[in-house]
C-alpha cells in the first residue's frame, strides 16, 4: 500500500449493535468469537475505562504524528482512534490538544501501539487511552502514512469500520461482518453466565454446574487421605 492515501467511503458497523458488545466487554467478547479477537497485552489504559466504537484507523511513520491529523478530519461520532506506527516507536504521538480535537470530533477513546503524553491532563479530560508507553518523547510532521486502511496494531489485524471493544481486561477487535453473529452469541453466553452465578451464590460448586467429575475421574483425579487431621476430610 501507498503511502499518503485517505479513504472517504469507509462503512462502519451498526452503533447500536457495538455499544451492546461494549457493555458485555472484552472478554465476554473474545469467548463468543471463539477466543479471537484480542489484542496483545501490552497496551494498557492510562486509568480505568470501557469504551467500544468503530476503528478509524490510522498507519504512522516511527516519531511522526502527522496523519493523526488528517485521521481526525475524517471522525464520526462513535469512532474509536487506532494507530499504529510502521516500524516500533514509543514516542509521545498523542496528547491533550489531539484529545480535545478528537473529543470535539466525537472520537470516543484512542487505542495506539506506541507512546502517549500529556497524561495527566488526558485523566483529568476523561479522554480513555490505552497505549503501548507513556513518554514525553515529542514527533514530528513529515511523513506521510494511511488513514482507514488496514492495519496491524498489537498483533491484530484492524480494518477501519471494525468493533473495537476495550476495557481493563484488553481490546478486543470485532471484524464489521462479523458483528451481529459475535452478539447474538455474546449475549447467549451472557445470560449463561448470569444463571450459574446464581447457581454459584447459593453455594453449588462449578465441579457439579459444568459437570466436570466425570472427566476429572477419567484424567485420573484421586482423593486421598494422608494419615495428617484424617478426622476433618470429608469425601466429595
Amino acid at each position: 500500500m501507498a503511502a499518503g492515501q485517505v479513504a472517504i467511503d469507509i462503512e462502519r458497523g451498526d452503533r447500536a449493535s457495538i455499544d451492546q458488545l461494549g457493555r458485555l466487554g472484552a472478554a465476554s467478547v473474545h469467548e463468543a468469537m471463539g477466543r479471537r479477537g484480542l489484542l496483545l497485552p501490552a497496551l494498557r489504559p492510562l486509568f480505568p475505562a470501557a469504551i467500544a466504537g468503530a476503528a478509524l484507523t490510522c498507519s504512522v511513520a516511527p516519531g511522526d504524528n502527522w496523519m493523526i491529523h488528517v485521521a481526525l478530519e475524517q471522525a464520526q461520532p462513535g469512532d474509536i482512534l487506532v494507530v499504529a506506527p510502521t516500524s516500533p516507536c514509543s514516542d509521545g504521538y498523542f496528547g491533550d490538544l489531539l484529545a480535545t480535537s478528537a473529543m470535539a470530533r466525537g472520537i470516543v477513546g484512542l487505542v495506539i501501539d506506541g507512546g502517549v503524553r500529556d497524561v495527566a491532563t488526558l485523566r483529568e479530560m476523561g479522554f480513555p487511552v490505552w497505549s503501548r508507553a507513556i513518554f514525553a518523547q515529542g514527533t514530528v510532521k513529515a511523513t506521510l502514512g494511511e488513514v482507514q486502511f488496514p492495519l496491524l496494531c498489537a498483533g491484530g489485524l484492524i480494518h477501519p469500520g471494525d468493533a473495537v471493544v476495550a476495557d481493563e481486561d484488553g481490546i478486543c477487535i470485532v471484524p464489521r461482518l462479523e458483528i451481529p453473529s459475535v452478539l447474538d452469541r455474546a449475549l447467549a453466553r451472557a445470560a449463561n453466565e448470569e444463571e450459574k452465578r446464581l447457581c454459584y451464590a447459593r453455594g453449588e460448586l462449578s465441579l457439579d454446574i459444568n459437570a466436570m467429575r466425570k472427566q476429572l475421574d477419567d484424567a485420573g483425579l484421586r482423593y486421598v487421605r494422608t494419615g495428617h487431621r484424617a478426622e476433618n476430610i470429608e469425601n466429595p
